[in-house]
């Protein structure tokens, strides 16, 4: 957490003199995000592929004050871009010291601090809090409560000896402690219906009632959702008085292009060993592939974690080949892509009728990936006199061969220095870039059927000729 500043006001009116101006929560954000639209700065660092779709929706939304709700299916970046929002708040904000909902010092509303207000006047003392702390996020559960959101009647404070009807007894929910910030509720249609009513004063009227108490606390909040478009529409579990107020709803969307998906990948995987930026198109066509399959359940969709899940992967059983085999560095190679499809073969479903053929499925579109990456990769190589050399002098490789021994197996054709050179082994000592480009163009050969290949004995090595 970032230490608060030593030259800001820390009395009320130390806070007018400075000329501060008291803003609400989405007038912040629109001038904020205006101002950074206006400056060329990207107002959604990490946030990739909705630079032409979802981002000019949002903007807009958010311009226009309007609560949001983001529909989409899983893993489409959702909960990403809900707390993306929290860049758009100023640094560091005024609240009234010792407040129990962030209140800011122009504008008390609960009674211990209207009542604070009036007998300190200027020296009300002042805390400051970072926009991290304005953010509040809750995962919507059938087991979530209404004194969750809202709030309850505390009974400690009526142990203390406080009157059962004193508004100083009610311990505030989440929404109210989230005063002058934004709320973000994940998957809002898990929400019980009677708990999705306690919302409605909270997005139309902007205040909250908590056990016929007759508080009114006039909130200044930012309330953000997000649904799955099959629960949103088709189960009816979001009441239709709570649709009506959001002023905006957004579809997400899986990556629209291979580019995009492959920096998301790239982006968001935490790889323990050197992946090519070949293999990392491999994992997302891949994922690609599979979201157009008829043998995959495209209601449930496929998850931008299934690519970065496959490359962290893919990553590991290059690290651990590394270590088997004693090599000094590890870097992934076409063989440990055949980890994948048993290790995230349950982040899938698959449609009805297709028991007993899954491995075989991911096994196809696996291939199909591969393939695809290789002649896109490799065009304008002429790799006939590769297949010609490897087929009198079969090459060595499998996931217990070290990168040095598939390098020192190659041919010495004029193919391989073009291979380097595509997929970026050229100009480097370390023999796993080399090894991991040579084996992609050894496997496009025998996909392409220029080559044969045949498992060895012991099912660790295979060769190519």
């Amino acid at each position: 957490m970032p230490v608060t500043p030593s030259d800001l006001p820390r009395t009320v009116g130390a806070l007018r003199a400075s000329g501060h101006e008291l803003r609400g929560v989405k007038q912040e954000i629109r001038d904020n995000l205006l101002a950074a639209l206006r400056e060329g700065r990207d107002p959604w660092p990490g946030i990739v592929g909705f630079g032409a779709t979802v981002v000019p929706q949002l903007e807009r939304a958010l311009i226009a004050g309007h609560d949001v709700v983001l529909l989409g299916e899983r893993g489409q970046g959702k909960t990403r871009v809900l707390r993306s929002l929290v860049n758009l708040l100023d640094e560091w904000s005024p609240v009234i010291a010792g407040s129990d909902i962030g209140e800011h010092p122009y504008q008390p509303i609960t009674p211990a601090s209207l009542r604070r207000a009036g007998e300190l006047g200027d020296d009300l003392p002042v805390d400051w809090v970072h926009r991290t702390l304005r953010y509040t996020e809750k995962l919507a559960t059938p087991d979530t409560a209404v004194a969750d959101l809202i709030g309850d009647v505390d009974p400690v404070k009526v142990a203390e000896g406080r009157s059962l009807g004193d508004p100083e007894t009610i311990h505030f929910g989440l929404v109210p402690r989230a005063h002058r910030g934004i709320v973000a509720i994940n998957e809002l249609p898990d929400l019980a219906e009677r708990i999705q009513v306690a919302l409605l004063n909270v997005m139309e009227e902007r205040d909250i009632q908590v056990r016929g108490y007759t508080l009114r606390l006039p909130l200044d909040v930012l309330l953000v959702a997000s649904a799955n478009p099959e629960d949103y529409t088709n189960r009816g579990r979001i009441i239709t008085p709570l649709k009506d107020r959001f002023g905006a709803e957004v579809r997400t969307h899986y990556p629209l292009e291979l580019a995009p998906e492959v920096e998301l990948v790239a982006q968001e995987a935490d790889l323990a060993a050197e992946v090519p930026r070949h293999l990392l198109e491999i994992v997302a066509r891949f994922t690609r592939h599979l979201r157009d399959s008829s043998a995959i359940d495209q209601g449930s969709g496929v998850s931008a974690r299934f690519s970065v899940a496959a490359a962290e992967t893919v990553a590991a059983a290059a690290l651990r080949r590394a270590a088997l085999t004693g090599e000094d560095t590890a870097c992934a190679r076409p063989v440990d892509l055949e980890s994948v499809p048993a290790v995230l073969r349950g982040k899938i479903e698959f449609a009805s009728g297709e028991e007993g053929r899954e491995d075989e499925v991911l096994e196809h579109l696996l291939r199909r990936a591969t393939a695809d990456t290789a002649r896109f990769a490799l065009r304008g190589v002429d790799l006939d006199e590769l297949a010609a050399q490897v087929s009198t002098r079969p090459v060595r490789t499998g996931e217990q061969v070290p990168a040095r021994d598939v390098v020192a197996a190659l041919p010495q054709v004029a193919a391989l220095t073009e291979i380097a050179a595509k997929l970026g082994a050229a100009g480097t000592e370390d023999p796993g870039p080399m090894a991991s480009a040579a084996e992609l163009a050894l496997e496009y050969l025998f996909l392409t059927r220029k080559l044969a290949k045949d498992s060895s004995d012991d099912g660790d090595t295979v060769s190519y000729g």
